[in-house]
């Protein structure tokens, strides 16, 4: 089975997530996912993969979501909507997120999102930041996709960018549901995207 460098996980890390996140809420296929993003210049080609690629990921369960996931999210796609639409979020709403924040003028915003691949035959977790003004990019490899491995890396990177982290945006997800806690001792704003609807990401809005 061919494995891919770590390197190149990295570097493709922005692309993957936002792909995991149009299959999880606009159910697309990774031919429409890569189609779209190349027709709206989202990425750079060197931070995507090519649908063959992304295929791959999926068969080889790199990816959160899988091929058979698709077919069955489209077919129960009213249903699943009423089941999560109304998940209760962890902390504030996106939709309470400064209307500064859109504008990108000012350094210290960011999205956090956890990137699932596997290293050596293993399952190996990203922790990923993207700055929104600038797209500096923040990637911690970390234990697990739980609250407690997070919680752990973002230590590290409070010590190293405290100051500049004005904000984060995240999923609904459990791995982010102590964010706040996290972050109760610094001047960090945190906020939610609803289920079903996607954040604002630094590559896509």
């Amino acid at each position: 089975m061919q494995q891919n460098r770590p390197d190149e996980l990295a570097a493709t890390s922005h692309f993957l997530s936002w792909y995991v996140n149009q299959a999880k809420t606009e159910h697309w296929s990774p031919d429409a996912a890569v189609g779209a993003a190349r027709r709206a210049k989202l990425f750079t080609p060197e931070e995507m993969v090519c649908t063959t690629t992304l295929y791959r990921y999926i068969d080889d369960q790199r990816l959160e979501i899988r091929n058979i996931d698709l077919v069955e999210k489209a077919n129960r796609r009213t249903k699943q909507h009423k089941s999560t639409k109304h998940k209760r979020l962890a902390g504030r709403s996106i939709e309470k997120r400064p209307k500064a924040v859109e504008r990108r003028k000012q350094f210290g915003h960011w999205e956090m999102d956890t990137v699932v691949g596997k290293r050596n035959g293993r399952e190996s977790v990203i922790l990923s930041l993207i700055e929104r003004k600038t797209r500096c990019q923040l990637l911690r490899l970390i234990d697990g996709r739980d609250s407690d491995s997070v919680e752990f890396a973002l230590r590290e990177i409070k010590l190293e960018w405290g100051d500049c982290l004005r904000t984060i945006t995240a999923d609904n997800g459990p791995e982010f549901s102590t964010l706040n806690k996290a972050f109760e001792d610094t001047d960090t704003d945190i906020f939610y995207a609803h289920s079903y609807t996607s954040p604002t990401r630094p590559t896509i809005a």
